[in-house]
């Protein structure tokens, strides 16, 4: 007996029902995009993002992948979270750099360019008459900035950088933030997500975000659209473990109080 794919199985039932409605007058005949599924796709839009919210809340890990933009910047991230810290990457505005928080212990990791970036009018209105003010200055900049390429540095909880990055290693606050759709909820049919199928949420028909939830096992969200053209963010690997630590004192710089730069 030959097997079809659910693909190709789906696409021979409407070609078979196209045929016989159109020559016998018949109605009715269709697939059901639930059959075989978790259920969610006949809830409510409400009762689904409620489900996929718990889901998500549950679940020990996840990855996330995509683009954010917050405050008028773009994060292009890589993220890795459980419920005790992450670790990942996080691209911005040309730099790159790598985040990892075990606890509340928070460490950047970085190349010389991101702690001391170019800067064509740095020192102006510093230098001296003879301008070594500025030299040494820029000096001393790129040397602080060469100790710390290529190292772990400790962020201090009281700096600002702390709060400011600590959100992208924090999978409870990640999500809350992410998951939430504006506007009226509606439903906006079924989709398919890296060979998941899937029902789609929507916010005000779309203006207010997109969630494209799995109709396979858990209901976990897995393609977000925020509202406002504010990013695209895939979560996958739900519930797969990986190990968190911290990395060896040889690799890491502890500042103290506060960063050299914010």
């Amino acid at each position: 007996m030959t097997v079809f794919p659910r693909t190709r199985r789906a696409a021979l039932v409407s070609a078979v029902c196209t045929l016989v409605a159109s020559g016998l007058g018949l109605t009715g005949c269709s697939e059901d995009p639930d059959e075989g599924t978790n259920g969610v796709g006949k809830l409510p839009p409400a009762t689904i993002q409620s489900k996929t919210k718990a889901a998500a809340t549950a679940a020990e890990t996840v990855r996330l992948s995509g683009a954010v933009v917050s405050n008028g910047k773009t994060y292009k991230l890589d993220m890795r979270l459980k419920e005790d810290g992450g670790t990942g990457s996080v691209t911005s505005e040309g730099s790159t750099f790598r985040l990892l928080k075990v606890g509340e212990h928070l460490f950047l990791k970085a190349d010389a360019d991101f702690w001391n970036p170019a800067d064509s009018e740095s020192g102006k209105g510093s230098e001296n008459d003879s301008g070594k003010g500025a030299e040494d200055g820029d000096e001393s900049e790129t040397a602080a900035a060469d100790k710390l390429d290529g190292m772990y540095v400790k962020v201090p909880t009281g700096d600002p950088a702390y709060k400011r990055f600590s959100g992208f290693t924090d999978k409870d606050v990640l999500l809350a933030g992410l998951l939430t759709l504006h506007g009226t909820l509606s439903t906006d049919g079924h989709h398919e997500q890296s060979g998941t199928r899937t029902i789609r949420i929507t916010g005000d028909k779309g203006s207010g975000g997109t969630l494209d939830v799995s109709l396979e096992g858990t209901p976990y969200p897995l393609r977000l659209v925020r509202a406002g053209d504010a990013g695209t963010i895939l979560l996958t690997d739900w519930g797969k473990n990986f190990t968190l630590e911290e990395p060896d004192e040889k690799s890491v710089v502890d500042y103290g109080q506060q960063l050299p730069t914010s």
